[in-house]
């Protein structure tokens, strides 16, 4: 049987990481493993993977490292699996150009779905436009969801309700409301923003 796709995950918490690769694994997924970001570079190399889980406050390079090099070298999109949500962090995720970006503690039901629409997101550039596809621009919904799990200790799909019922009570696109959101963090995050 074909796997899925290729994904690189890469943690330092080895139980984290047994975890997701186990899930993913199972969800018929090929996984490449690294616990920290040297050697997840190396891999990434080696096995060209579609898609990198990344967590990001590692020893050694972080997982903002490893996605600036699987962006720039590899055109490898990544997610970021991370306990923290701090209005820097989210500024810094979404510059990079995440896919997507979840709060951690996670469970692999909540992942699955999100490699999923990230898998999704990649055949679906692939057949408009070969040059452009790669890499992906940050999945806006996914960034405010994750702001909002943070910010109010939501599970991810109570954060998703919100944002929708924020978008209706505003009444624009859901899109556009995620995007005000992030926005409104990144301002926060600039220097000298009280």
């Amino acid at each position: 049987m074909n796997a899925k796709g290729k994904i690189l995950v890469v943690d330092d918490d080895r139980l984290v990481l047994a975890t997701v690769t186990h899930g993913l694994t199972q969800a018929g997924y090929e996984v490449i493993d690294a616990d920290n970001g040297d050697d997840a570079i190396l891999l990434a190399r080696k096995h060209k993977p579609e898609l990198a889980l990344l967590d990001i406050r590692m020893e050694g390079k972080s997982g903002f490292d490893v996605a600036e090099y699987l962006r720039d070298a590899c055109h490898v999109p990544f997610i970021f699996l991370s306990a923290f949500a701090d209005a820097d962090t989210v500024a810094q995720v979404a510059a990079l150009g995440a896919v997507a970006y979840m709060v951690k503690p996670l469970d692999v039901g909540q992942i699955v779905p999100t490699v999923e629409a990230a898998f999704e997101q990649l055949r679906a550039q692939r057949t408009q436009a070969a040059p452009q596809a790669l890499p992906l621009s940050a999945d806006v919904v996914s960034l405010a969801a994750g702001v909002l799990m943070h910010r109010y200790s939501l599970s991810r799909g109570d954060a998703l309700t919100r944002l929708h019922r924020i978008a209706g009570a505003a009444n624009v696109p859901l899109a556009e409301q995620a995007e005000r959101l992030v926005r409104a963090v990144e301002e926060l995050a600039r220097p000298g923003a009280s």
